[in-house]
């Protein structure tokens, strides 16, 4: 099993506030934005304290990435540099148009003398990425690249197709399933985009528990008050952790080592289900281990 990622929450790269407080929230990973949340005459104060927050080495455990500008504008090889020198753990590179911009992304990678370990992801939110989901993730094969994983962003994609934001999300289903699928196919991570209503938490936690269930490794957040939601979501359950207990020990009894399939609980079982619950309790047991 990879790093943690159930709570994925962004921070203002122009807040230094949030910057600092970063460090003692209960989200398994941070993204450092220099995007969005970043208005256009503070983009170099918000690169240079970004640099400084990932320098100071004051997150813990958390996996720690910086959103970067896109490569439509003025701002992302700069972004690039500090960041390679800074050492976060990798980039989230936004508007992705072609595969030649992800290429020349990678080279400005290269060129930046980062270190091996900076991973990148990419944010599947135009439809360009959408259609050629399957076509991104098999560049992770390339280990120039350095692709470790996709976010699904709705909103921008929304505004891109014209797809409507409905509640339940059955406008989105083919585009997310498709990037699901690319991923799983090519054996990298992918997290479900924000959830942007944050005073409505009926509504976060039913897509949390969604999320969950199509397979999401974890979500994005834009506001600390939906970690613990999140995090309680994408956590095993205790019934979970019986069963998945349960499976291993059967499937481990000497007389079931030449059985593809066994019953436990009036259910068939087989081997596969095994794995499954394995990964389960690995998740279990990184949570357990975290210190943050």
């Amino acid at each position: 099993m990879s790093r943690l990622r159930r709570s994925v929450l962004f921070l203002p790269g122009s807040n230094a506030r949030a910057l600092e407080k970063g460090g003692n929230l209960r989200a398994d990973a941070l993204v450092l934005d220099l995007e969005d949340s970043v208005a256009l005459d503070a983009k170099h104060k918000a690169r240079e304290d970004v640099a400084e927050a990932v320098k100071a080495r004051s997150y813990g455990e958390r996996e720690v990435l910086i959103r970067i500008n896109s490569v439509e504008t003025p701002w992302w090889r700069e972004d690039i540099a500090m960041a390679a020198q800074a050492r976060p753990d990798g980039i989230l590179v936004p508007k992705l148009s072609s595969l030649a911009e992800l290429n020349s992304i990678a080279d400005q990678i290269e060129a930046s003398g980062a270190e091996g370990s900076l991973s990148l992801w990419v944010i599947i939110e135009t439809a360009w990425a959408a259609c050629h989901a399957d076509e991104l993730a098999t560049a992770a094969t390339n280990f120039k690249t350095r692709l470790a994983g996709f976010m699904f962003g709705p909103n921008d994609l929304s505004r891109e197709t014209r797809i409507r934001m409905v509640p339940g999300r059955a406008t989105m289903m083919p585009a997310i399933i498709h990037c699901i699928l690319a991923a799983r196919a090519h054996g990298i991570e992918i997290l479900d985009g924000p959830y942007s209503d944050f005073s409505n938490s009926a509504g976060f936690a039913a897509e949390c528990q969604q999320a969950r269930d199509l397979g999401f490794d974890g979500k994005a957040l834009i506001h600390p008050n939906q970690i613990d939601e999140c995090n309680a979501i994408f956590t095993p359950s205790v019934e979970e952790l019986a069963q998945a207990r349960r499976i291993i020990e059967v499937f481990e009894l000497a007389e079931n080592a030449s059985c593809g399939a066994i019953q436990i609980n009036g259910q068939m079982v087989e081997r596969l289900h095994a794995e499954m619950a394995k990964r389960t309790i690995a998740v279990a047991d990184a949570i357990a281990g975290m210190t943050m």
